[in-house]
């Protein structure tokens, strides 16, 4: 039995995915219903994400990574503009660009999925200037519209339909340590 105790622990302890170098969030649409999740991991080059998505229109949409955690819907202005660090201009193919949260932008189907790879190019979820986990973090949004690349200062790509937050793991802040329930029975074993 302790043997089997033991592999269920080691087994789940392997599939977490929210180690240093990967950082899984959901996603959610202005009314508050999850759509799905983002799976965030670090590469040399940049953050790889990993996307899955239903209930958007067919068609291309921009996706970006925005300032702050805060998915307040339904229009999630809550979270800022672009991550921008190094004050460029938007835009994947603007020549004084991009900023560091601008994606390219993803494809859905026919059926209102996607499942999609994207680069955040030059990012990190380590400390740094380029980290998309600073102070508190920031969010993944979708949009209703396809990213033109240039335009400023958002690429022309309508309302926001989708978000997530990218959240600092604060595992660990806590400072209290929880009480041993044992401990108290020996005490009132001995009264």
């Amino acid at each position: 039995m302790r043997f089997l105790l033991v592999v269920v622990v080691l087994l789940l302890a392997a599939c977490q995915d929210d180690s240093p170098n990967t950082k899984s969030i959901n996603m959610y649409n202005g009314s508050g219903d999850m759509v799905g999740t983002a799976t965030l991991t670090e590469q040399p080059d940049g953050v790889k994400i990993k996307l899955k998505l239903e209930g958007l229109t067919p068609g291309f949409h921009g996706i970006h990574v925005h300032e702050y955690p805060k998915c307040e819907g339904p229009d999630f202005k809550t979270a800022g503009n672009h991550l921008n660090p190094e004050g460029k201009e938007h835009g994947l193919m603007h020549p004084k660009g991009p900023h560091l949260g601008d994606l390219p932008n993803i494809e859905v189907e026919s059926d209102g999925t996607v499942d999609a790879e994207l680069m955040l190019q030059g990012a990190t979820l380590h400390d740094g200037k380029k980290s998309i986990l600073k102070e508190d973090g920031t969010s993944l949004i979708v949009d209703a519209g396809q990213d033109d690349g240039v335009s400023q200062p958002s690429g022309n790509s309508g309302e926001r339909l989708i978000c997530g937050e990218i959240r600092v793991d604060k595992k660990g802040s806590n400072t209290e340590t929880p009480t041993d329930p044992t401990e108290l029975n020996e005490k009132q074993k001995q009264e």
